[in-house]
C-alpha cells in the first residue's frame, strides 16, 4: 500500500489516499458517473487525507440525497465523493489520481442504471 496524490483540475482541492498497487475500479454507467466520467477507487475513510480545498467544495446531492457528490466551485471537477453504495468510505476518481505506481488496473463495469438491483454486486468496503 502507498499513498497516491489526487486533485480537481485547477489545484484547488488535493488529497492523498492510500491503496494498494494493483486495483480494481468501477466504471458506473449511471447518469452522473457517465456523464462526467468518473471511475471509482472506493476505499475506507481512515485511508483518505483532504490536504486542501474543504472551502472550495460544494455536495451536490439528488435521487436518495444519500451520496454527498463534492465538486470544486473553481473548476468544477468531481475528484472524490461519499458514495450511496458505500457511505462510511470515499469514491475517488481514478482520472484525478498520480498513476505512478500502479502496477496493474482492474475496470469493472457497473450497472448503475439500474442501482438497485446491482449495489449488492460491488465488492464490500472491507474487501477493498
Amino acid at each position: 500500500m502507498s499513498w497516491h496524490r489526487g486533485g480537481c483540475h485547477c489545484g484547488a482541492v488535493s488529497f492523498d489516499v492510500l491503496v494498494p498497487a494493483e486495483v480494481i475500479i468501477d466504471d458506473c454507467n449511471c447518469s452522473i458517473c457517465s456523464m462526467s466520467g468518473f471511475l471509482h477507487l472506493i476505499v475506507p475513510k481512515d485511508r483518505f487525507r483532504l490536504l486542501s480545498g474543504q472551502d472550495k467544495l460544494t455536495n451536490y446531492r439528488f435521487n436518495t440525497g444519500t451520496a454527498q457528490h463534492m465538486f470544486c466551485s473553481v473548476c468544477g471537477i468531481k475528484s472524490f465523493y461519499i458514495p450511496r453504495s458505500h457511505p462510511d468510505g470515499v469514491s475517488v476518481n481514478f482520472r484525478c489520481l498520480d498513476k505512478k505506481g500502479f502496477t496493474k488496473v482492474t475496470v469493472n463495469s457497473f450497472d448503475g442504471k439500474h442501482w438497485e438491483e446491482n449495489a449488492a454486486k460491488l465488492m464490500p468496503l472491507e474487501a477493498r
